[in-house]
């Protein structure tokens, strides 16, 4: 039975346990979550190990990159159950702070990354990437890891990190882990347990939409075509598109270059009531 995994909710607490490993001599990786783990979290955990000696998750639904009618009341905590599935793969702390520590009486700074956060969830949701920001800006400096990791699936928030932490001079090197999917191919997210049966069955065409899309714009279709016939798949089988873009993998801008690695497709779309997204680079031509 793996031991149980200590669980710290002040700064404080988390700085003294990092600075045990720091005169040990030991390496620190971070993995940010809000909890509601899957095989994807964990997945970054087993990354941070390979990467580190110790590995710290921390669990806070954090409030600000939340929008008005959005799911923050409703988003999936079991902190008890994230922690049995963390012990295995050898976590070393939680640090799950609640909002009173993260944001205490008199906060009122934000940062905003200018470029990067203006397309795709950007457009969609405005604030969420400021909010996201800010609070991964103070877990970084909270813990002040070697590394921090987070997966693809978020491809721009992870692009928007690693320009947060280039710009702000933090001294942690960010890396993005692969999407991690179910059997069928839908990308794994603590929002899925939202979808109904009858929606599950369905969620598995977006990724098949944006791999066709990727796959025929590698064949040389015309970008408009493309983009349009798989938005038509997509709300012909009932989702919501937010939507169907093809961005340059390195800028979001707009891509000059459709060639492998160039450039990737981005999707989000409602299932119901449930926002998934999803992204695939271009592959090689056929």
């Amino acid at each position: 039975m793996a031991a149980r995994l200590p669980t710290v909710r002040k700064v404080r607490s988390l700085r003294t346990r990092i600075a045990d490993w720091r005169r040990s001599g030991e390496t620190v990786a971070l993995v940010p979550t809000m909890g509601g783990l899957h095989d994807g979290h964990l997945s970054l955990v087993r990354l941070a190990k390979n990467k580190a000696d110790r590995a710290v998750v921390s669990i806070f639904v954090n409030p600000k990159q939340f929008g008005p009618g959005e799911d923050f009341a409703s988003y999936p905590r079991d902190e008890a159950g994230d922690a049995k599935k963390l012990a295995p793969f050898g976590a070393d702390l939680i640090f799950a702070p609640n909002a009173q520590e993260m944001y205490p009486q008199g906060f009122a700074t934000q940062v905003q990354i200018d470029g990067l956060t203006d397309v795709l969830c950007g457009a969609s949701r405005p604030g969420h990437f400021s909010g996201m920001a800010t609070v991964v800006a103070k877990l970084l400096l909270q813990c002040l890891p070697d590394f921090a990791l987070f997966g693809e699936k978020d491809y721009q928030q992870l692009l928007v990190v690693k320009r947060m932490a280039a710009d702000l001079n933090i001294p942690v090197k960010i890396l993005g882990g692969p999407i991690v999917r179910d059997s069928d191919g839908l990308a794994l997210s603590s929002r899925n347990m939202y979808l109904s049966a009858h929606e599950r069955r369905t969620a598995p065409l977006l990724y098949q939409t944006i791999g066709e899309v990727a796959a025929d714009l590698s064949r040389g279709r015309a970008l408009n075509d493309t983009i349009a016939a798989g938005r038509a798949l997509l709300e012909a089988a009932g989702f919501r598109v937010d939507y169907l873009e093809v961005r340059d993998a390195a800028t979001l801008e707009t891509p000059a270059n459709l060639g492998p690695g160039k450039a990737r497709v981005f999707v989000a779309a409602f299932l119901g009531r449930t926002r998934l997204i999803d992204n695939v680079a271009l592959p090689k031509r056929a």
